[in-house]
């Protein structure tokens, strides 16, 4: 069996939604920094980031990064449909999936914690480090939605189910302001996005993560 660490509202939804669309058995661990319970200890066991989402695989293996956690299960059940059989659009989708994780998932940490990534402690300061993350974010994401063409005739990026590419756009995109930005600059893929989340297998994950529109933290 798989152990999910992961919290509601935060990146771990990808991998339960990736966990579903395997058919593995698994069981959800609720962790968090920002919630000081007796699971968090647990979590720092395996982890010492304490980061989510954070896989233990059934033989003991630890996997960090959502990203990564999304191609293994991808690789480890190829009939999921989390990744292509075909090698020139499962590259694409593994460019895609390290491409979120590089330049929209490190983004999201600095607009929640902009007092890591400085040395002035004036709220003016950081409100001017969250502001140029947000901005820096927002901009990587019309690349991502540029690079990433809406695929005619309704279906996702990972074809005519979503794909581990689209359970990362969807939730990442959640998050500083991301999709009512993409909805005036990117409206095919705003629309894409609100596609994936309204897909039946994501739909009953989103559900549990997202009963309101409060945005969390998202990590560590």
């Amino acid at each position: 069996m798989y152990t999910l660490f992961g919290f509601k509202g935060s990146g771990s939804a990808a991998v339960e939604c990736a966990l579903e669309m395997t058919g593995a058995d698994y069981r959800i661990v609720e962790a968090a920094s920002w919630e000081k319970n007796a699971a968090l200890e647990e979590l720092a066991r395996v982890n010492p980031l304490q980061q989510i989402p954070t896989l233990l695989l059934p033989d003991g293996t630890v996997l960090t990064e959502s990203a990564a956690i999304l191609m293994h299960l991808g690789l480890a059940f190829p009939d999921s449909g989390l990744l292509s059989g075909e090698p020139s659009a499962r590259d694409l989708a593994l460019r895609g999936l390290v491409y979120i994780a590089a330049n929209c998932y490190s983004c999201i940490s600095i607009c929640d914690y902009p007092e890591r990534y400085t040395t002035m402690t004036d709220e003016a300061a950081l409100a001017a480090v969250r502001a140029a993350a947000r901005a820096t974010l927002h901009r990587h994401w019309d690349i991502f939605a540029d690079l990433n063409p809406v695929p005619a005739g309704g279906f996702f990026l990972g074809g005519d189910q979503p794909g581990a590419l689209d359970l990362l756009a969807a939730v990442v995109s959640k998050w500083s302001g991301t999709r009512a930005h993409l909805k005036a600059s990117r409206p095919a893929f705003s629309a894409l996005l609100e596609r994936i989340d309204s897909n039946p297998a994501v739909a009953l994950v989103f559900g549990r993560h997202w009963q309101t529109a409060a945005e969390i933290p998202t990590g560590a």
